[in-house]
């Protein structure tokens, strides 16, 4: 049937991709203006004998609209259009120059059995699953290599159905590592917006090896005791923005990484240029945002402003270890609200596990100016655990304007290790090792650099 065409904040309307942007605090402002637009073509899902009664598989549907709207790339781009309904499917893959739109009540569900979901090699810079050794699911939403993708809608949702590889996550029955919700692997311009995401088996929406990727206005929740399950993963990517978002997750509702131990030191593709701001973040047994601990390839300059932290274990964490290498520097983390928080900062420099005995156990990360500014919060159990290499101290830590009222059962604020800093105006008062004058930490953290 005819389909009316649907405006849409085009991706072609994005900075050339080659454009130099000057600074993460300018890439949601540059990503997110753009003209409205439409795909010169539209077709509908039902165009392709989908049925959404939420018991009828539409994987062929899918992967056969798909397909089609190849044929338009070259032609201005086409719309894949999903209306109420509640569409069952496997994982499919899209497209260039293609937007798929998800109409109020519309859920696209994903299937439950493993049979339906295709498996792929393990990701070149990880060297092998982070659940267990070997190959993967596919994510249900796929884009591989991929130029000017849209996943929008007007609130439709994608429901991951996540309990089946949440149990059996933790009962170590899975063949292959659990599949995330959306995927992008090396792509530049996508584009999600304006959708509710259910219950990922893992992550809700992974970027890796991607480029200019805006993420607004968009829900993501998992049950709190769903297993490392995380919300936004932007990793070895670059010019990324979060804005405007909830994310309720059982682990980490915002994570930046950039690779495992040796493969990531290998593939040498850092996560940099990052613009978090307007977020409401949850991450039940993990962190509000963190950075690693899997960061081989490099975290730098990102920025985080206007956050909402609440009913974590931790509201900010950076994570690293020996055998790591790569670094964590540059970040800026600004005006944040945090509430009910196990420990409100966190650097812990023995976080996480090997992929195999192959890794370099002298390849000691970096970890180096860290800025933390305005940082407010209630209910907190520990104000700071920052706990650096011996070999390679973290360093360049300023912390200004922080003030934390710590709950009742709390009787240590801050515990600090290998750590250098600087700090000004921090109530409850910070560990010695940050309260060193601002020209000798610059000269510690220059000279480590």
């Amino acid at each position: 049937m005819s389909v009316a065409i649907i405006l849409i904040l085009a991706l072609t309307s994005l900075i050339p991709i080659n454009a130099k942007v000057d600074g993460a605090g300018k890439i949601c402002d540059e990503l997110s203006r753009r003209t409205l637009s439409t795909r010169p073509h539209s077709v509908s899902i039902t165009d392709f004998g989908a049925v959404g009664d939420g018991r009828t598989l539409n994987t062929l549907a899918f992967q056969n609209a798909v397909f089609y709207l190849m044929s338009f790339a070259d032609k201005g781009g086409a719309q894949l259009y999903v209306p109420p309904g509640r569409w069952l499917t496997g994982s499919f893959s899209l497209t260039n120059h293609l937007t798929l739109f998800l109409e109020n009540g519309a859920v696209i569900v994903a299937s439950q059995d493993p049979s339906h979901w295709e498996v792929e090699d393990s990701l070149p810079s990880y060297g092998r699953g982070l659940d267990l050794p070997g190959k993967r699911y596919k994510s249900l939403i796929n884009a591989n290599m991929l130029h000017d993708v849209v996943v929008t809608g007007d609130n439709g949702t994608i429901d991951g159905q996540g309990l089946v590889w949440w149990d059996r996550f933790t009962s170590h029955s899975l063949k292959y590592n659990r599949p995330h919700l959306i995927e992008f692997i090396l792509s530049e311009n996508v584009i999600v917006s304006n959708l509710t995401f259910l219950n990922a088996p893992a992550y809700t929406i992974h970027s890796i090896y991607s480029s200019h990727v805006y993420i607004h206005k968009i829900l993501a929740h998992s049950s709190p005791e769903s297993p490392y399950t995380i919300g936004i993963v932007p990793d070895s990517s670059d010019n990324v923005c979060i804005q405007n978002s909830t994310i309720n997750v059982g682990y980490d509702a915002i994570s930046l990484k950039s690779g495992w131990d040796e493969y990531g030191i290998a593939y040498s593709r850092p996560t940099e240029n990052v613009h978090i701001r307007n977020v409401n973040l949850r991450g039940a047994s993990g962190s509000c945002i963190s950075f690693g601990s899997e960061m081989s390839g490099g975290i730098s300059d990102v920025l985080v402003d206007n956050a909402f932290m609440h009913n974590s274990l931790t509201g900010i964490a950076l994570r690293t270890t020996k055998g790591r290498g790569g670094y964590i520097k540059e970040i800026d983390i600004s005006n944040i609200d945090m509430s009910r928080i196990g420990t409100a900062i966190v650097a812990n420099g023995s976080f996480g596990s090997h992929p195999d005995d192959k890794y370099d156990a002298n390849a000691l990360p970096l970890v180096s100016h860290i800025r933390l500014n305005k940082i407010f919060g209630e209910n907190i159990g520990v104000a700071g655990k920052l706990v650096g290499i011996k070999e390679s101290p973290f360093t360049s830590v300023a912390l200004s304007n922080v003030s934390l009222s710590m709950n009742s059962g709390s009787s240590i604020s801050w515990q600090c290790s290998y750590v250098h800093g600087s700090s000004e105006s921090v109530i409850p008062e910070p560990c010695p090792e940050l309260k060193r004058d601002d020209d000798d930490d610059d000269a510690y953290g220059r000279a480590a650099v």
